[in-house]
């Protein structure tokens, strides 16, 4: 374990204050690090690796229907023009991670699909995190999980409001 780790793992109690803020950057910090290093090791810029997530999650369900994100939709999420987004996604479409089809309901509307052979390197990469996230989840009870689940649900639900109303 590393000596972050270490020092993370000192909390009996919950952590308070700026302690808790601090422990919430850190891991930011690491999630963003480890998105560079893929970026970099598949060569693709960081935005593009943002876009992708964004994409990804934008799909549909197993066995569902539907999906895609418009390219507008994409640019509101990552805060791009709409030149850049094109850009992105022109680099992602190269590298064959995307595709762009038009909407059946709707045909002026442009959907991107991320598809499913582009995840493989995503897979491969981020399968020791999984891994490891695996591992320390399993040290905590459901109810912790569900408490910490609801937690970062939360956090990551007003965070994203606030950057949407900057």
């Amino acid at each position: 374990m590393s000596e972050q780790g270490e020092q993370h793992e000192q909390w009996q109690a919950p952590p308070e204050g700026p302690a808790l803020g601090r422990l919430l950057q850190d891991l930011a910090s690491e999630m963003n690090l480890l998105g560079h290093g893929f970026a970099g090791a598949s060569g693709l810029h960081t935005t593009d690796v943002q876009a992708l997530l964004a994409i990804m999650r934008a799909a549909p369900e197993p066995g569902r229907s539907g999906g895609g994100i418009t390219p507008g939709r994409l640019g509101e999420e990552l805060g791009l023009s709409s030149g850049a987004v094109t850009a992105v996604l022109d680099r992602l479409e190269r590298a064959g991670h995307i595709r762009r089809s038009r909407d059946t309901a709707d045909r002026r509307l442009v959907l991107v699909h991320y598809l499913p052979g582009a995840g493989r390197m995503a897979a491969e990469w981020f399968a020791p995190v999984a891994r490891r996230t695996e591992t320390v989840r399993a040290e905590f009870t459901s109810a912790e999980l569900a408490a910490v689940a609801r937690f970062l649900g939360r956090i990551t639900g007003e965070l994203a409001d606030l950057r949407r109303d900057r």
